[in-house]
């Protein structure tokens, strides 16, 4: 559980911090590469809609139909909500936002999707945003406990310490985790990097 509660308010925040930014993209942009590999910013669109409409049943249910590969669970989901016209489908992410279902995984997944997901399709329109800052903290903790095969980051930061170099100085906005030599970078970059993304080398350092 988030420290300030269920994170739903903050996920619907950046679902429709979202929806205001895809509004404005002309058809050719959503063709563009997203920092998922193999996927268009129209495919990480599609990927969000399946996720807002998952449940622990489904969830369950569909991963079994994928023979537990998580990455054909994945296609799959986003595959069955990916409409011919991006903005068909962004109607079906509209329609969806507000909902608090999900699969039956640590509340800071959440906060992991909305944030990884929505700078997979951001950074390559030059689109920038800002995030709640201790809810993207949660987030790296979450994902630094997290295996790489389940898109995590844990081997990552082995023997690492990480420094968010904007977290502030407040107790709900340090950030310092872990010993060993630090890797440093900005809130979202060091989650970014945790999640398997490529970040700039001059962005972690």
């Amino acid at each position: 559980m988030s420290r300030s509660g269920a994170p739903w308010s903050v996920v619907h925040a950046e679902r429709e911090a979202l929806i205001a930014d895809l509004e404005r993209l002309d058809d050719t942009a959503w063709a563009t590469p997203s920092l998922c590999t193999g996927w268009t910013v129209h495919d990480v669109l599609a990927h969000l809609v399946n996720d807002a409409k998952t449940t622990p049943f489904s969830f369950v249910a569909q991963l079994a139909s994928a023979r537990f590969d998580f990455d054909a669970l994945n296609q799959r989901g986003m595959e069955a909500e990916r409409q011919e016209h991006p903005r068909d489908t962004l109607e079906r992410f509209r329609a969806a936002a507000g909902r608090t279902s999900s699969a039956p995984t640590p509340a800071a997944t959440r906060y992991v999707e909305a944030f990884v997901h929505g700078e997979d399709i951001r950074r390559p329109l030059g689109i920038t945003h800002t995030y709640p800052r201790a809810a993207v903290l949660e987030a790296i903790a979450h994902q630094r406990k997290s295996p790489v095969a389940m898109g995590g980051g844990r081997e990552l930061a082995a023997d690492r310490t990480l420094v968010a170099i904007d977290a502030g100085a407040s107790p709900d906005r340090s950030l310092t985790l872990g010993h060993g030599p630090a890797v440093r970078g900005t809130a979202i970059d060091l989650l970014m990097w945790l999640s398997g993304r490529d970040v700039a080398p001059e962005a972690i350092s």
